[in-house]
């Protein structure tokens, strides 16, 4: 008998152990406290808050796309809304881009900064306040990233573009499929104006990625005037040889303007420098509202691209903006440029009666830089280049008069 005991309790180890957890531990409590505190459960219900999706199952719209959280009520009433706004004009809606530089979330008046810090934005604020404000609007960390970002909806590390391509290095937007190319399939006239910096090669030229037209440069700002400049640069400005290195280099060193009738390059139109540069924003800004007005008449709709050089670090307003902000600082005074630029095309579109079927986006590429004074302003911690708030989050708003309910979110 005793021998057959000890063969069982070789045998079954498992089973042992359990009795002897269980005479330790005492009997087994049922599951009572699924959602509280060590101290008991709760009996508050919770709330269940709008915007919130983590439960959702996303859904693949297309192979070039993130998967995304579908709304069909939403989608529903969207689409009614659009099919009777193109019943009324007779075509799709235009859409308008407006992309500042390096410009903070508080540089603007609508986010509290404006007039508070030396700038005033009456027409950013006006129609941010009568738009959308996206409170918790997200670039990437520097320029060339998000710009890419806008134009293929996808993340930098789909799109190819991780950082700025400098000096004619090559781009990534090459054999994308991109937001002009799509929109021009759908009957959009297409038009770029200003910075592109989102490479020089031939496939990531503007013209080869869907614009019917673009006029501006391919690069950044500072890759025109930095080396000119004798207090930014002066160990380039300053020395004869390295000077002529700089203008030798194989980039872009002028004002461009693309089109589809030329594919292997843009046409230069003048040279960019100390004193060019000044000009740019009010010859891209007339350059835009003539578009405009040209596109009053037109039977097709409408994909305006207006990315000012403002205010990207090396400010240089021209003499009729030193000076015009209340802050006398280079970077306000472009502040008070971009506003004024802004203001343009909203009376374009006003005078031609084509505001009604716009929508306006507003927004910047990243936050403020903070290396060069003056520079722009946020309140949250770190600025272009990082990943902190400061970095990433940026001053953005919707607005479309008559189709988007007026809302801070």
């Amino acid at each position: 008998m005793k021998l057959s005991w000890l063969r069982f309790l070789a045998d079954n180890s498992f089973v042992v152990s359990l009795v002897v957890i269980l005479m330790v531990s005492g009997p087994i409590a049922l599951a009572e406290n699924l959602r509280g505190s060590t101290t008991g459960p709760t009996s508050a219900p919770g709330y269940s808050h709008p915007d919130q999706f983590l439960h959702l199952k996303p859904v693949k719209l297309a192979d070039n796309m993130y998967p995304v959280i579908q709304h069909p009520q939403e989608e529903k009433q969207a689409r009614q809304k659009l099919a009777l706004l193109e019943e009324k004009f007779g075509k799709k809606p235009n859409i308008l881009i407006f992309l500042l530089d390096d410009v903070g979330w508080m540089d603007v008046g609508f986010n509290g900064g404006g007039i508070a810090v030396g700038n005033a934005t009456p027409t950013m604020d006006k129609l941010a306040n009568e738009g959308l404000i996206l409170t918790s609007a997200y670039s990437t960390p520097s320029c060339s990233p998000t710009r890419a970002t806008i134009h293929t909806g996808q993340n930098p590390l789909h799109h190819g573009i991780l950082r700025p391509p400098m000096y004619g290095e090559a781009g990534g937007l090459d054999g994308a499929v991109t937001m002009p190319a799509v929109l021009k399939k759908l009957g959009y006239v297409t038009q770029g104006v200003g910075k592109w910096h989102m490479g020089e090669n031939k496939g990531s030229l503007p013209q080869n990625i869907g614009y019917d037209d673009y006029r501006g440069f391919l690069g950044v700002s500072d890759m025109y005037t930095e080396w000119r400049d004798v207090y930014f640069n002066p160990e380039v400005a300053l020395s004869p040889e390295r000077f002529a290195m700089m203008q030798k280099e194989p980039f872009s060193h002028s004002e461009v303007h693309c089109t589809p009738q030329d594919t292997e390059r843009c046409e230069d139109l003048h040279l960019i420098d100390l004193d060019t540069i000044k000009v740019l924003d009010d010859q891209w800004m007339d350059y835009s509202v003539n578009f405009i007005r040209q596109m009053k008449s037109s039977e097709k709709p409408f994909f305006l691209y207006h990315a000012p050089r403002g205010c990207h670090f090396d400010n240089y307003p021209s003499d009729k903006w030193a000076g015009k902000s209340r802050a006398r600082t280079v970077y306000s005074d472009c502040m008070v440029h971009m506003d004024y630029v802004l203001a343009q095309l909203f009376s374009a579109l006003q005078e031609t009666n084509q505001l009604d079927n716009t929508l306006i986006f507003f927004t910047s590429d990243n936050g403020p830089e903070c290396e060069v004074p003056p520079y722009g302003r946020t309140p949250f911690r770190g600025c272009k280049g990082t990943s902190w708030e400061g970095g990433v989050r940026v001053p953005t708003f919707a607005y479309w008069k008559g189709m988007i309910e007026l809302r801070r979110t």
